[in-house]
């Protein structure tokens, strides 16, 4: 169901977009070397976004202060440097699924629970699998599409079509079906046709069809398009976790068992559930979570900020 062209757009070749080819040759080449150099080279990038990126190490540094305000100020400053570190080996997991060889597909990878997602699809039932924004995720769709078939939403790229373009046809390398996230009747007939579809709702997309729930004990502007697509589709929701283990140097998937009563009927309460599931997956390995991202950026009352200038 992802559509790329087979031949370049001519206004893909603008001098404006050259900025983007140059990035996606930078990844190409990373994805040249051993996967391990790869990652490690990918880490180090991150440790310099560190020390150079000083508008999104606030942004993480208020993140984790709002969401841990018990940990000790040193330990939080650790966390927030592990977690540059993920971002940048995050940088090198996804050249590696766009532009990896075969060896890739060969990255250990651990799937437990296999068996919630087969019984969340008895009788043909449509399943949507639930997950947060971790940096692994263009790497774990890779390893995991080859094993389970499904498909994925996303945001199009459309101030960086390039990027939009190398994101489609990457994806496509083992995912069947990759719509834009306001794509519903499309994402409800791709769940109708047997395809479960990895949705992530943990990003502050503006007021609209958004409800103020606690993320970590702070109102966070949480969209309820979980609720709709389940209610419309008929979809079972499957919780998944995905992570690296740094131990062996493996992946880690986890199919959860879907969810009974849900949707419940009320919107505020299922996306209280998600941020529950999502909060868990977080607290579980916070040093791979997007935490760049202003989670929180947007409050009840609308002159309340939360993030340094």
């Amino acid at each position: 169901m992802a559509r790329h062209e087979k031949t370049l757009p001519q206004n893909l070749a603008h001098p404006r977009h050259w900025g983007q080819w140059l990035t996606l040759g930078l990844l190409w080449l990373l994805a040249r070397l051993p996967h391990r150099a790869a990652l490690r080279v990918g880490e180090w990038l991150g440790l310099l976004a560190h020390r150079l990126w000083g508008s999104r190490r606030r942004v993480v540094e208020r993140n984790l202060a709002l969401c841990f305000p018990d940990m000790d100020p040193a330990e939080r400053a650790a966390l927030r440097k592990r977690n540059f570190r993920f971002l940048g080996r995050g940088i090198a997991e996804l050249a590696l699924s766009w532009y990896g060889g075969p060896a890739v597909d060969r990255i250990p990878l651990h799937v437990k629970g296999v068996e919630n997602l087969e019984a969340a699809r008895a009788g043909g039932r449509p399943v949507i699998l639930l997950s947060g924004h971790f940096m692994s995720v263009e790497l774990a769709a890779r390893l995991i599409g080859w094993q389970v078939r499904l498909g994925a939403m996303y945001k199009p790229m459309k101030k960086r079509p390039v990027f939009d373009r190398a994101l489609l046809r990457g994806r496509s390398r083992t995912l069947p079906a990759i719509l834009p996230r306001d794509d519903v009747r499309g994402i409800v007939r791709a769940l109708r046709s047997g395809i479960p579809m990895w949705y992530a709702g943990d990003q502050d997309y503006g007021r609209r069809h958004s409800v103020f729930v606690p993320f970590f004990g702070v109102p966070a502007a949480t969209i309820t398009a979980l609720t709709r697509l389940a209610r419309m589709s008929g979809a079972a929701v499957v919780p998944l976790q995905f992570y690296a283990d740094t131990r062996d140097g493996s992946y880690r998937v986890v199919f959860e068992p879907a969810w009974t009563d849900f949707p419940s009927g009320d919107e505020a309460a299922d996306a209280r559930r998600m941020n529950e599931f999502i909060e868990r997956a977080v607290r579980a390995h916070p040093e791979q979570y997007l935490w760049i991202h202003r989670r929180f950026k947007r409050q009840p009352d609308p002159a309340t900020y939360l993030y340094p200038d």
